[in-house]
């Protein structure tokens, strides 16, 4: 169906050098997408936009910090300079630097992990939003959120809060932004092999405990997200905005 094509559309994928936002820029451009990839090493996303050009699509690779609203309005001022206009952000960078305990939990985790997480992903929408208001095309915002933001696990308060702020920042951005014609949805993963993850993945005991309580019974990979996400960029969903969209195998049904 053409609606789920992205053809000419300019997508920046922000933590698109591995894992879900990998998958995410590569199907975007395999759609039709000219895809902006960000993350924090240039190495990084030069690797992943020079796969994606040699697969025939069209991606350039822009290192970018979240946490460094410098970088951020650098990032953008380059986007509109090259391109004009944004028509879509995917909002996947994250960072968790403390697992366990939350009576033991340091400042600093607190301080870095909103940093990144929430400030990140605030300032990143804001100045997508701002361009796509000043071309006048409307555009899709996308964060990527995690069930912990609907049901925090154990060793996991921090991180578990700032996804819950994603969650409550998407439904801010869909009532504000709408009658511009700019849509604000939110994806919120089940337990994900990706590198961020290993730790989890690879400590039976809260491997087994997730997969426990998921219907289908294992975890995800990174390419089992990229569905919602090219729905969500796409025409498809034009009249969806505000949505929280689990996909999770059923772990909080």
């Amino acid at each position: 169906m053409t609606s789920f094509q992205l053809t000419d559309k300019v997508i920046l994928v922000n933590g698109g050098s591995r894992g879900i936002g990998e998958a995410f820029a590569r199907e975007f451009a395999r759609r039709g997408a000219t895809v902006i990839v960000a993350s924090r090493k240039q190495e990084g996303v030069d690797a992943v936009a020079a796969s994606i050009n040699a697969d025939g699509g069209k991606a350039v690779g822009i290192a970018c910090h979240t946490g460094d609203p410098a970088q951020i309005d650098a990032l953008f001022n380059r986007i509109e300079a090259d391109y004009g206009r944004l028509d879509g952000l995917v909002n996947n960078a994250a960072t968790n630097p403390y697992f366990g305990p939350f009576i033991d939990a340091p400042e600093s985790a607190f301080d870095k992990t909103f940093e990144v997480n929430v400030k990140g992903y605030f300032m990143m929408a804001q100045r997508a939003a701002r361009l796509m208001v000043k071309n006048e095309g409307g555009g899709s915002i996308l964060n990527i959120a995690s069930i912990e933001g609907i049901s925090p696990s154990p060793m996991m308060a921090i991180y578990s809060m700032s996804k819950s702020a994603v969650i409550m920042l998407t439904k801010a951005i869909a009532k504000e932004m709408g009658g511009a014609n700019i849509r604000c949805n939110c994806i919120c993963p089940g337990l994900t092999e990706t590198k961020f993850a290993k730790v989890l993945i690879d400590t039976p005991e809260i491997r087994d405990e997730q997969v426990g309580k998921t219907p289908l019974a294992r975890h995800a990979q990174p390419e089992e997200m990229v569905g919602a996400a090219v729905y969500l960029m796409s025409d498809a969903s034009s009249f969806t905005t505000g949505s929280i969209l689990t996909v999770d195998g059923g772990a909080i049904v």
